[in-house]
């Protein structure tokens, strides 16, 4: 199945009406293709019935300088997604593209899925999102999202956020040596990153799923995470390393994303 088949398909996938995970025009994708080129959503494409020509290829020479520019107007960064196409016949790419190009050079990172599920955005809006960043409350989030998530304070989408994720997600591996699988971002929504489609699905339905159980929780009473202890041994059990790779989460040769690979 070709890079873009495979891209189309978890876009569609995470599009799913039913999921809530993305309306309109919510949300984009990317795949790492070389080193020098990836498909990321077009501006305005819809998920769940995107289409080859709502895909543009984009070189990371093109994009990923603009990270550090001091000052761009709007206008200029227009220009430069505009450029960074590989044809100029393919659509504007989404202003998200500059953070998609920086996470797929991640070690280990092949797929990028960002979404704005309703549970997680009902949590990131609240005092509870920072919380759940950094905690997990049962056994398949560890398996399917990591140990914890990046969490972004909100900032304006576009080379600012693009700016913010690289900072968060930098921190992140400095602390931890290994390339997140999801990054949270404040009243805004969720990035799933991984070695394979069925990687960026799961850890994106998982937290979707982990997001209604701690604010049913929370309602309830009280959240119970787990401890830390019970995180770090679900993590490294070798039963739970074989189930990530059978589901695609991490590669047979053991788990990608560890700094210096």
């Amino acid at each position: 199945m070709s890079d873009a088949t495979m891209l189309l398909n978890l876009s569609r996938d995470l599009g799913r009406e039913e999921r809530q995970l993305a309306i309109l025009g919510e949300g984009n994708t990317s795949v790492r293709l070389s080193e020098r080129a990836f498909l990321v959503k077009a501006s305005g494409s819809h998920l769940g019935s995107l289409e080859r020509s709502g895909v543009s290829e984009c070189r990371f020479a093109g994009l990923l300088p603009l990270l550090e520019r001091s000052r761009m107007s709007d206008g200029e960064i227009d220009a430069a997604l505009y450029a960074s196409r590989v044809r100029a016949s393919d659509r504007k790419p989404s202003v998200e593209a500059v953070f998609h190009a920086w996470l797929l050079t991640l070690p280990g990172v092949r797929f990028v899925g960002h979404t704005h599920p309703v549970a997680v955005n009902a949590l990131l809006c609240s005092r509870w999102g920072r919380i759940w960043a950094g905690r997990r409350v049962f056994p398949d989030e560890i398996v399917c999202c990591g140990e914890a998530s990046v969490y972004v304070p909100y900032t304006d989408p576009g080379l600012q956020l693009a700016r913010a994720i690289r900072r968060e997600t930098a921190a992140f591996i400095r602390r931890r040596g290994r390339a997140p699988r999801v990054i949270l971002i404040e009243n805004h929504g969720l990035i799933a990153l991984g070695p394979t489609p069925e990687a960026v699905l799961a850890a994106t339905l998982m937290a979707d799923k982990a997001a209604r159980i701690v604010a049913a929780a929370a309602a309830a009473g009280g959240v119970r995470f787990l401890s830390a202890a019970q995180v770090s041994r679900i993590a490294g059990r070798p039963d739970e390393l074989h189930r990530q790779q059978m589901l695609g989460i991490v590669s047979p040769g053991g788990r990608p994303g560890r700094a210096g690979r």
